[in-house]
């Protein structure tokens, strides 16, 4: 047993630089290769997630400058069709006004038209008066007349 110890502890007497060695090695491992990757691994994160960041607010913006356009669009589309209703009114006024002209026109052409037809009546009513006075006249002279006196109509003999 003693010559197992013996072994054993020349194994471990051995074994020590082998564990310093690899010891050594982890520490530079550590401080060479893996310090530098997990810097170099954060940064590549940060910049990943800066980038993800960047293009959130990016697109951000263009949902905002969307809704700009879209409002400004909204508002041009609002400001023409009050441009076509106030033409459409300005339209209709014209359109009333050129009737209100014409109705007008007509009224006067229609008063015209009946004092005119008044005068006519009233000249054909003082003719009538002026015939009916003379027919009555002749009448009461032909009926008053002697009878020897009175000429056939015919122009023949009685």
């Amino acid at each position: 047993m003693d010559q197992t110890l013996r072994q054993v502890g020349e194994l471990l007497l051995g074994a020590i630089p082998t564990v310093v060695f690899l010891c050594l090695l982890y520490f530079l491992y550590l401080m060479l290769v893996h310090k530098p990757l997990q810097a170099v691994l954060q940064e590549r994160r940060a910049r990943t997630e800066g980038a993800v960041e960047k293009a959130r607010a990016d697109i951000a913006a263009a949902e905002a400058r969307t809704a700009e356009y879209e409002q400004k669009l909204r508002a041009a589309r609002a400001k023409l069709f009050r441009a076509q209703e106030e033409r459409r009114q300005a339209a209709v006024k014209a359109r009333e006004g050129v009737i209100a002209q014409a109705r007008a026109a007509a009224r006067g052409q229609v008063s015209a038209a009946r004092v005119a037809l008044e005068q006519d009546r009233a000249v054909a009513q003082e003719g009538l008066q002026a015939e009916s006075e003379r027919l009555a006249t002749e009448i009461i002279r032909v009926v008053l007349q002697p009878v020897g006196l009175r000429q056939s109509p015919a122009g023949g003999g009685q």
